[in-house]
């Protein structure tokens, strides 16, 4: 079924867990994605990012995500992610996406109040969620990442209304080890201040055991994780490319990621389940 991100976010909130944010690249992972989370019954969220729409036009992803939405019963959000023109998010808004995520955090503090909370005004009375960036999350080899102030998270919160706010408190795009470690202490700080549920980008280079533990005991609702499963995949395909190298047909080569990727996908989710799943 289709939901937004307030949906599956405030119920997370309240009950002590997290939402995985998959980002997508594909028809093959979005599939795993989703029977993965049929197999765990609970939310996913299924995020196409600039690379995703690089390769997809924004209306084949809004109905890609819907179809597999409406033939599960586990909740699903179709979102955009990382978002960075109001045209961009209209688009996804029209396309049947439940959520949208405006990425201002390169923006000045105003600049990005403003644009945020005109983005999020439009996504509201279309009946989609929206989330917010305050501190940019750099890139592993590339821009560092900029630690999110909690005054300033505060105010963002409050000014552009935003339905979840993504954080930089350590955590780092594209990082395909699992040596980062977020900043329990900032991210402290920021929970005392404003009451929605947060957000990690980046989640695939938080060590699992600190993914469970902030999903049980912080208003950390959202991990996103993207380079793990992109990794995963493409060892997959190596394997499978490899096990006969007379298979030329790519329906036949694909068949064999799926399993492993569905199973791989379960982890990630177990991780973030509430105590009692």
């Amino acid at each position: 079924m289709l939901v937004t991100l307030r949906d599956v976010l405030q119920k997370a909130l309240k009950n002590d867990y997290a939402v995985a944010g998959l980002v997508t690249l594909g028809w093959e992972d979005m599939m795993a994605y989703v029977e993965a989370a049929e197999q765990e019954n609970c939310p996913v969220i299924l995020q196409a990012g600039p690379s995703c729409r690089q390769h997809t036009p924004l209306p084949v992803l809004g109905k890609m995500f819907n179809y597999l939405a409406e033939n599960t019963s586990v909740p699903v959000v179709a979102h955009l992610d990382h978002g960075y023109s109001e045209e961009e998010c209209k688009i996804a808004v029209d396309c049947g996406f439940s959520s949208i995520m405006f990425d201002g955090s390169k923006k000045t503090f105003n600049e990005n109040i403003d644009q945020t909370a005109k983005i999020c005004e439009i996504a509201h009375s279309a009946g989609v969620s929206c989330e917010g960036e305050i501190g940019f999350v750099g890139y592993s080899g590339g821009e560092g990442s900029l630690g999110t102030d909690p005054q300033e998270a505060s105010k963002f919160a409050i000014d552009t209304n935003i339905d979840a706010m993504a954080i930089s408190v350590g955590n780092i795009h594209l990082q395909k080890n699992k040596e980062g470690s977020l900043d329990e202490n900032r991210i402290r700080v920021i929970e005392k201040v404003t009451h929605i549920p947060l957000v990690i980008h980046g989640g695939s280079g938080i060590p699992v055991e600190q993914r469970t533990f902030l999903s049980q005991n912080s208003k950390i609702c959202k991990f996103n994780i993207g380079t793990e499963l992109r990794s995963f995949f493409g060892e997959s395909l190596r394997v499978a490319v490899n096990k006969d190298l007379n298979r030329f047909d790519r329906v036949q080569i694909l068949s064999d990621i799926h399993r492993p990727l569905v199973d791989k996908t379960r982890d990630i989710l177990k991780a973030l389940k509430p105590v009692s799943s």
